[in-house]
């Protein structure tokens, strides 16, 4: 099975001494890690506000923070 990759790579990189080959790996890493951030959909954390909310609907806080710290009691 052969790629465009494959075939740029058997006919021009490879032929490169391994210098070079290691400077257009850094030059590719670099170059795929800004795009990269650049594709990364950037969330502001107020639009995390209510969130899972319905998760604690009916608890009573105060009673859940009780009993976390009588578990803590609990514990070697």
């Amino acid at each position: 099975m052969s790629s465009e990759a494959q075939t740029i790579y058997e006919s021009e990189i490879r032929k490169l001494p391994p210098s070079e080959q290691l400077r257009l790996v850094e030059l590719i890493t670099r170059d795929l890690a800004t795009a990269v951030d650049d594709e990364q959909d950037r969330r502001n954390i107020i639009e995390l506000r209510g969130l899972g909310a319905e998760t604690w609907e009916g608890v009573d806080a105060q009673k859940y923070v009780n009993g976390l710290r009588s578990e803590w009691d609990q514990r070697p």
